[in-house]
């Protein structure tokens, strides 16, 4: 298996010595030439001081004033290395510093020189840890000594020697290509790569999906070894596997399949029944996959180097093969191992009265695809049995409940255009979004409350765990906010002094939810939420209003949720269930009754530092991966619409003005679903960002006035503010940079940009009289 510089010293935490051995089964070095690569880079890490040898094992060296971070370029070659940690600074590095670092790649900088009030700190990168771009989108061209290849991103400023290969490219001269980096630059000797595909003519000749996957360097396939690993799996349950596990099979189970877009990967099933007593238990089945995939082989090192499956329209790149989601997948009428959560409520209040978690195994009696679900809960003629209209029903009572006690605590429901989330929780945006789907919905509601649940189990047990935390938003940002909110008609004042609650949140989105400017408000609310991220030190998540919360519900397409499976395994199997020998009386550590009886520590020492140090190893690479995949299903979705768009260049749209700039103002507009068809949106208006820019505003010379989020003429005294409704008519599209340039239209139909009473055609004065440099705008640059 190939490893990063990164994945190796990820092995090295809380000082520990580490023996060679380990090293070489954690980075899966079974073959020659792997363990030769592991040697060298022993020894290079050693010879710079990053590692040092004693007794026969390594110990990682903390240097002061070395940093890990991220190198990010522009197109102007100005590169800054990010750091991990929020609210750090960014470190500018040279490009005399940079030893052949690319952007992307995960670097280790040492500080040259400290920042000061104004410029912030230099560096010099050290060692690169990780490669960022193992295949790139290039240009094909010819030189004297052979073909180059020139890369598609202008933030990345070198051209690759191309290796003859059985491809004939003096026929793909500047063509677009998929090339794979052989060599980095080394010294004088330029990077070296192969064309593995010819992708067309230019991007537009190429495919979407063909552009998404070679520019995020996305895999559509497996690795042999690990489709041989995947083959090799138990193909049936032994009588061993049930042993110590709670047999539900008697318990009548249903399933919703097709929610994800997969219908063959099912990972949670339901079961809902009274008892004596008049209250609901919920069964919230969730698939073992922890049972299968074993931690340092084959597949558990491709899930952790997949992170996540990825969504790309109709194209899924799953996180594990096939062969593995048909040996967990809830299927009807297979036996199955599962995580049972069983979950007592009552039916008045929505309260959880109490809950247990149970190794288990069950046999699902129905599946439901995702109309028949909807046909029952929207109360129109079904033909299934009168036990399955029954049990939905009773969920979707029970998740209307339960969606009120979430509300009641302060988490977030945003009125945002819907997006994809197969994984049916908070999403990316770390708020719950308004969905008019019946079935997802109901989803929605019960995996945020059994992610809840479980993190409550693990922090009153005092389990290390891969938290998903979401800080309070700056208090700067919600006053920016509210001035603005201010210029849109919405008069709301939070104490600047007062930390911001999720309550306050709500009762803002309650109040844009009355102004006809609601869709603006909210984007400037959004705009101040802070990302959402895994973490192994334990924090709150403020869209949720919780003070602990993980993902847990989607174990074979998402690795923190499997090593959470297993987390919880060593909790039950090894955890300390009484304060020590002499005590008789044991505590149920499967059951929420414990919470309140442990004063001591359920793990072992040793076992805790295990787990913890585990965690801590592979946090970096899951949240980088995550960043990964959100771009690259982004990436997609800007490609579909700037394909949209292209055809309708020269048609007059109204928008609403969501963002302004010195340099221009974005404006919103919406494309009826008549016109259009995207993968997984049936029936939803397609929403449109473009750009009007301040050089196509020839009616007048317009300033930019930054507190009032609005351009003024100086003449005309006409105005463009934020959450304006303004015609405007599509004028040109670039399809790869996804930029959609728009001009405003007059009453009479006529676009302004046409007046021919005005000969302003240079604007630069205005840019000039803003201390703005027009050479340097570009509203597409990523790091502007």
């Amino acid at each position: 298996m190939e490893f990063s510089i990164a994945t190796l010293l990820a092995n090295f935490t809380d000082d520990k010595l580490v023996a060679r051995k380990v090293l070489e089964k954690k980075l899966g070095c079974e073959d020659e030439i792997s363990l030769q690569k592991l040697h060298i880079a022993l020894d290079v890490l050693e010879t710079i001081g990053i590692l040092v040898k004693e007794r026969g094992k390594y110990r990682r060296v903390s240097e002061e004033g070395l940093i890990e971070a991220k190198l990010r370029c522009s197109s102007k070659g100005f590169c800054f290395a990010i750091q991990d940690v929020e609210g750090a600074e960014d470190i500018y590095i040279r490009e005399s510093h940079l030893s052949n670092a690319w952007n992307g790649d995960r670097v280790l900088v040492r500080v040259l020189k400290e920042g000061s009030r104004r410029r912030s700190p230099e560096g010099e990168v050290k060692l690169i840890l990780e490669r960022s771009n193992h295949t790139l989108l290039a240009r094909i061209k010819q030189v004297e000594a052979g073909f180059r290849a020139v890369p598609l991103d202008d933030r990345l400023l070198f051209e690759l020697k191309l290796q003859a290969n059985t491809l004939k490219l003096d026929e793909a001269i500047d063509h677009l290509a998929h090339v794979e980096v052989l060599r980095y630059p080394l010294a004088q000797y330029p990077p070296v790569g192969r064309v593995v595909q010819i992708l067309g003519s230019d991007a537009e000749a190429a495919a979407d999906i063909d552009l998404v996957t070679c520019k995020h360097d996305l895999s559509r396939n497996f690795p042999d070894s690990v489709l041989e690993a995947a083959a090799k799996l138990p193909k049936r349950l032994l009588k061993a596997d049930l042993k110590s596990k709670l047999d539900l099979r008697n318990v009548f189970t249903l399933t919703i399949e097709g929610v994800n877009g997969n219908s063959k990967l099912v990972e949670n099933a339901f079961s809902l029944e009274k008892t004596a007593a008049g209250y609901w238990r919920l069964g919230f089945h969730i698939t073992d996959v922890s049972h299968y995939i074993q931690p340092d082989e084959a597949l558990d090192r491709e899930a952790f180097k997949r992170g996540k499956s990825v969504y790309l329209g109709e194209l899924v790149l799953p996180m594990l093969p096939d062969t593995v989601a048909d040996r967990c997948s809830l299927a009807v009428g297979s036996d199955r191992l599962t995580l049972s959560f069983l979950i007592t409520f009552d039916p008045q209040s929505g309260e959880v009265e109490e809950w247990e978690v149970q190794p288990s195994v069950i046999n699902v009696d129905t599946a439901l695809n995702k109309q028949q679900a909807q046909a029952i809960l929207t109360g129109q003629s079904t033909n299934e049995s009168d036990q399955v209209i029954q049990i939905l029903q009773d969920l979707e009572k029970l998740r209307k409940i339960v969606k009120q006690v979430r509300l009641g605590r302060g988490s977030l429901q945003l009125n945002l255009p819907p997006s994809q989330n197969p994984y049916y929780d908070e999403g990316i945006l770390g708020a719950v979004v308004v969905n008019d789907v019946p079935v997802r919905s109901l989803l929605t509601e019960f995996v945020l409350l059994v992610n809840q649940l479980i993190a409550s189990h693990f922090s009153a047990l005092g389990v290390p765990a891969i938290w998903r935390v979401q800080g309070t938003p700056d208090a700067e940002d919600v006053q920016e906010m509210l001035k603005l909110a201010i210029n849109l008609g919405v008069e709301l004042a939070l104490d600047a002094d007062v930390d911001i609650q999720p309550l306050d949140y709500q009762h803002l989105t309650r109040a844009f939810g009355e102004s006809p400017s609601e869709q603006v408000l909210t984007y400037l609310l959004q705009d101040t939420l802070k990302p959402s991220v895994y973490s192994t030190t334990k924090g709150s998540h403020f869209g949720l209003s919780l003070p602990q919360y993980i993902h847990f519900c989607s174990p074979l397409r998402r690795y923190p949720d499997l090593l959470l499976q297993r987390v919880y395994y060593a909790l039950i199997e090894q955890g300390r269930d009484r304060r020590n020998t002499r005590v008789r009386e044991r505590v149920n550590l499967r059951h929420s009754s414990c919470h309140d009886e442990i004063n001591w520590n359920v793990l072992a020492p040793e076992l805790q530092q295990e787990l913890q140090s585990d965690l801590t190893r592979v946090i970096i690479q899951i949240n980088d991966r995550e960043k990964e995949v959100q771009e690259a299903e982004a990436d997609l979705a800007g490609l579909q619409k700037a394909q949209l768009m292209k055809q309708r260049i020269g048609q007059v749209f109204q928008g609403v003005i969501t963002g302004v700039q010195s340099y221009g103002f974005f404006v919103e507009i919406e494309v009826p679903a008549a016109e259009f068809e995207i993968s997984g949106n049936p029936g939803i208006p397609l929403r449109v960002e473009g750009l009007v820019h301040v050089s196509s505003l020839k009616d007048d010379w317009y300033e930019y006035r930054a507190r009032q989020q609005a351009l003024f003429g100086r003449k005309n005294r006409a105005s463009y503010r934020l959450g304006d409704r303004v015609a405007v008519q599509v004028k040109s599209v670039d399809y790869y940079r996804q930029q959609i340039d728009l001009v405003t239209v007059g009453s009479d139909g006529i676009p302004k940009n046409l007046d021919a009473n005005n000969s302003h055609d240079d604007l630069s004065g205005i840019y000039l009289a803003n201390g703005i440099d027009p050479g340097d705008l570009d509203p597409y640059d990523e790091d502007e």
